[in-house]
């Protein structure tokens, strides 16, 4: 039996996402206020009562309600009504939280080598020259099997290759006193933004991420209230995600269903200002992760938002409002429009003018791999409750979390900064050992040459005061006696010219 995913009606009939094209990504569009974080919902509830575990980014804090059983009144109640979907529509879900700095959810972490110089680069806003230094600089750790875990071990590597700058100009390249400077102070901005507290260990497992509970597949929501004030720090974190999966997850083929789905909220900013390179590889990574059985969905306000290479990859396609005030907004709408199938009874750039809030232009994928045509239609209301849990029943749900003691508190593993310190000590018992080696072997020396020459003062002394010579007096009596000979020859002519003198004067 094939699997479906009821998403949205119209004409009393549902649109759904087929279990065998869920992995074949998707987009939801439109503007602030016009219902995508509903439709987000609702897939994600879609999703995991058919056992699928869901990954959701929760940039406005609005999601953590998934966790409660919804109420029948207001606007919801009017639509179970109105699609006829009984009682038994509204449940709760198995929802776990996430937090990258560890207030409102289980600590997310990620090791600093895992996260690769390309998006490090990214994430500090490096230049080519910058990270080709940062490049060298993981290449120089590999080599010598140091860890780069965390920040301090990144700053002491940093500072390590800029201390032997000239031995490794050889082997690995110049090495810019300018450039090292630059990523030091970009290290000091991201400790500024509670980076120091992202970069190390334990490291998430994303097997912890894919799990079920009572057969329903666990919502894991990240709060990403905070982290959105730091955008890079954001949009690297999902790419290194996506990367990661990728990575670790087996080839399965086509399955009757995804293992994995996520959710990418403010999709744009992971490619606003990205270089190529990174572009080129998240393409590609999108285009071949749906092998691993998982599905990508992108969540922005325009579609043009995404490179044309992303976007044409996003099989499922729900599309809310967008107003068109303006010839540019209008030229965007008419873009927007051209990115569905056509259907000859839906004028899509005066729909997409049009919707009301929680009505869409839904496209998704038959069950040959076909995008179906454009319909309109309004999406189904949501399972759950909308409201937000309060801040106490949030934080009581993800400290009594199973995982939750795993990931609690950071530990200091071993890595390049221990490294580097043990490598400190040891050149510098070396240098001390030898300046200590050095002025042992002065002293020595200088014993030896006294050694030589015995009785130095002795023999200078007894030669001075005419004694006779000694036996092994040596040079210091030979000295003095000289020295003694010439006094005494001076004071014998003086003595001489006295007497002289006296008996002169007596003759006269």
């Amino acid at each position: 039996m094939t699997t479906t995913f009821p998403i949205a009606r119209c004409n009393d009939s549902d649109l759904v996402i087929h279990g065998k094209m869920a992995n074949r990504h998707g987009l939801i569009a439109g503007a602030t206020g016009t219902g995508k974080t509903v439709t987000l919902r609702r897939m994600a509830e879609a999703f995991s009562s058919q056992g699928i575990p869901v990954f959701m980014a929760d940039v406005k804090g609005d999601l953590s309600g998934i966790s409660q059983t919804g109420n029948n009144s207001g606007k919801v109640a009017e639509r179970i009504s109105e699609f006829a979907l009984g009682d038994d529509w509204l449940q709760s879900f198995p929802v776990r939280f996430w937090d990258v700095f560890g207030e409102s959810g289980i600590p997310v972490r990620v090791t600093v080598s895992a996260m690769g110089p390309m998006l490090l680069a990214r994430l500090m806003n490096l230049n080519d020259t910058q990270e080709g230094l940062l490049n060298l600089v993981f290449r120089v750790a590999d080599d010598k099997g140091w860890h780069i875990l965390d920040l301090k071990d990144l700053r002491s590597m940093l500072k390590h290759v800029a201390d032997h700058a000239a031995d490794y100009r050889t082997q690995y390249g110049n090495v810019s006193a300018a450039s090292i400077g630059a990523i030091q102070r970009q290290l000091l901005t991201l400790e500024n933004e509670g980076a120091e507290r992202f970069f190390g260990e334990p490291e998430l497992n994303l097997a912890d991420w894919m799990q079920t509970d009572n057969g329903k597949g666990v919502i894991n929501i990240l709060n990403a209230e905070k982290l959105m004030r730091s955008p890079r720090m954001y949009s690297a974190f999902l790419l290194w995600m996506l990367a990661k999966l990728f990575e670790t997850l087996p080839e399965v083929g086509d399955l009757d269903k995804p293992k994995f789905i996520m959710f990418f909220d403010e999709a744009h900013l992971m490619f606003d200002n990205a270089a190529g390179a990174l572009v080129e590889q998240v393409e590609q990574v999108v285009r071949l992760i749906r092998s691993k059985g998982v599905g990508v969905y992108f969540v922005t306000q325009n579609p043009l938002d995404l490179p044309d290479t992303i976007l044409g990859q996003l099989g499922n396609r729900v599309q809310h409002a967008l107003r068109a005030f303006t010839p540019r907004d209008q030229k965007a709408v008419r873009a927007a429009a051209e990115t569905f199938r056509s259907n000859p009874n839906i004028n899509v750039a005066e729909a997409i003018a049009e919707l009301g809030v929680g009505e869409a232009l839904v496209s998704f994928l038959d069950e040959k791999g076909m995008p179906a045509p454009v319909e309109r239609a309004m999406i189904l209301p949501p399972q759950s409750n909308l409201t937000p849990l309060t801040t106490e029943a949030r934080n009581a749900a993800f400290q009594n979390d199973d995982l939750y003691p795993a990931y609690k508190d950071m530990v200091d593993n071993y890595s390049a900064f221990e490294a580097l310190s043990e490598e400190e000590q040891r050149q510098a018992e070396i240098k001390a050992a030898a300046t200590a080696a050095k002025q042992s072997a002065t002293a020595a020396q200088s014993q030896a040459q006294t050694d030589s020459q015995p009785g130095l003062l002795e023999g200078f002394i007894g030669g001075l005061t005419g004694g006779r010579k000694k036996s092994g007096q040596g040079l210091g009596y030979n000295v003095a006696d000289s020295i003694g000979n010439q006094i005494n020859r001076q004071v014998t002519r003086a003595i001489s010219r006295s007497v002289l003198g006296v008996i002169k004067n007596l003759l006269k």
